[in-house]
């Protein structure tokens, strides 16, 4: 049996009877990170053989592990925080295993998104969950276009170096929401700052971030008044155009059109844009 454990996302005593367990019962642990996960084996006093499964070598550690199942052999896999699989190693090997029809079980534990959305106070309903936005400015225009409309709070996880630059992001592409950002949870320092995105960016960029985020902003709201098309905006219309073959010229004024802004705004941003990509 192959067992995807949830483990603690900072204080060690956020673990399941069942999963520590598994982890004592286990032939084998593999984990994201080896060198972590011997931290919350030694607390609880687990001595088992260890190997390594990251984003690096999954597929070929998946195939390993599936032989191990083969010969009878029972494995926990942990990452070094929360549920394998999400935002964390362990999707692919799930799929390798059922493809093989191998048994597996997950083992339910802490989780960040669920904790920063519950700490958030911004969650009446549904909610949908991101993670780590993409690299590249065109990318996240893109993506944040499309989750513009949903009515329901998202949730996305950062790293201190980006979270300035991302809350930035948030406010020009979706508009001034409202915003949880938490950091370091569960772990003594813990912390959740809520307000306006542009608050929250100030603060940010006043105080260096420490730790890891997530970041949950309010959902859209149907009755709110339209604002004056911002750069988000302009950088959308923008993006749409060029996927129709206008150039930038054609497209600034194709933009500025639509929306009402500026001509020159337009390809101001449009020639932004193509330096960025």
């Amino acid at each position: 049996m192959l067992y995807i454990c949830a483990t603690p996302i900072g204080n060690l005593e956020d673990i399941t009877l069942r999963v520590l367990r598994a982890l004592k019962e286990a032939d084998l642990i593999v984990a994201e990170d080896t060198r972590r996960t011997r931290k919350l084996l030694s607390h609880y006093q687990i001595s088992k053989p260890l190997t390594s499964l990251h984003k690096f070598n999954e597929r070929e550690k998946s195939g390993q592990i599936i032989a191990l199942l083969k010969a009878g052999k029972n494995i926990a896999f942990v990452s070094d925080a929360g549920m394998p699989g999400i935002s964390d190693p362990g999707a692919e090997l799930i799929a390798e295993v059922i493809a093989a029809g191998l048994p597996f079980t997950v083992l339910p534990g802490a989780n960040a998104a669920i904790t920063a959305v519950v700490q958030s106070g911004l969650l009446t309903g549904p909610f949908y969950f991101h993670g780590f936005l993409p690299r590249k400015q065109s990318q996240i225009a893109k993506l944040l276009a499309d989750l513009a409309s949903l009515g329901c709070p998202l949730i996305f996880y950062e790293a201190p170096q980006r979270l300035a630059g991302t809350l930035t992001a948030l406010k020009e592409h979706l508009g001034d929401r409202q915003c949880s950002v938490s950091r370091e949870l569960t772990k003594q320092f813990e912390e959740t700052r809520r307000g306006k995105l542009s608050e929250l960016i100030d603060y940010y960029t006043a105080n260096q971030p420490r730790g890891e985020f997530v970041i949950v902003v309010a959902g859209s709201d149907p009755g709110a008044a339209p604002d004056q098309a911002g750069e988000g905006q302009i950088r959308d219309c923008l993006h749409q155009f060029f996927e129709q073959g206008l150039s930038k010229r054609e497209a600034a004024k194709a933009t500025a059109q639509l929306l009402g802004v500026g001509r020159n705004e337009a390809y101001r941003i449009a020639l932004k844009l193509d330096q960025q990509d």
